[in-house]
């Protein structure tokens, strides 16, 4: 698994490029790496939320 380095957050996530000169094609490529990165932050979100679920099961009072 690859790790991250860590370090300051960026102030900005996301830089929009410049698209006036890109053809169908290229828009389209760039669709779908958007769509590779939004399936890894919902990955992420799942694995947290599963994370949280798990601790709190296990840090509830006994009752």
């Amino acid at each position: 698994m690859m790790m991250e380095e860590e370090g300051p957050r960026p102030t900005t996530r996301f830089t929009r490029p410049v698209m006036d000169r890109w053809d169908v094609d290229e828009l389209r490529a760039y669709i779908a790496e958007l769509r590779v990165e939004i399936a890894r932050a919902e990955a992420e979100i799942g694995k947290r939320q599963a994370g949280r679920a798990a601790a709190d099961l296990f840090f509830r009072p006994p009752g």
